[in-house]
């Protein structure tokens, strides 16, 4: 497995998600949400599209840049910690997320496995280059 992977697979991750929410916006919204704060507004399915289009984008930089192992441990960190904090919030003390939305928990524990990994793999191409 090389970091090329782990970038590769980061940016899948985010622009297939994302493809998800910017273009069925409703079944995001019916899965993710419990039915009392299910509305099928078009407000929601703003939101919700907007919020996928930035991921898109997300991944598409993620896909077209160069990642360094700072990159990646940052974009691990970053780009999960935030999320598990708002996870548990609209999971357990604020009750708006069903159970579907314990699979971006779970995505989030894999962008962060993946900021790790990179890291770790990306040092190692790193010293392997110098070495030669």
């Amino acid at each position: 497995m090389s970091s090329l992977f782990i970038k590769r697979l980061l940016a899948f991750i985010f622009i297939g998600l994302g493809s998800w929410c910017l273009f069925f916006p409703g079944t995001v919204e019916s899965l993710g949400l419990k039915p009392e704060y299910v509305t099928g507004s078009i407000v929601h399915m703003l939101l919700i599209a907007c919020f996928g289009a930035q991921a898109v984008l997300c991944g598409m930089v993620i896909a077209f840049s160069e990642f360094t192992p700072r990159t990646f441990l940052v974009f691990g960190l970053a780009g999960s910690i935030p999320f598990f904090v708002f996870n548990y919030y609209f999971y357990f003390v604020a009750e708006v997320f069903t159970h579907w939305m314990l699979l971006d928990f779970l995505g989030n524990i894999v962008i962060l496995g993946c900021g790790i990994a990179g890291y770790r793999l990306s040092k190692r191409e790193q010293s392997r280059i110098e070495i030669a």
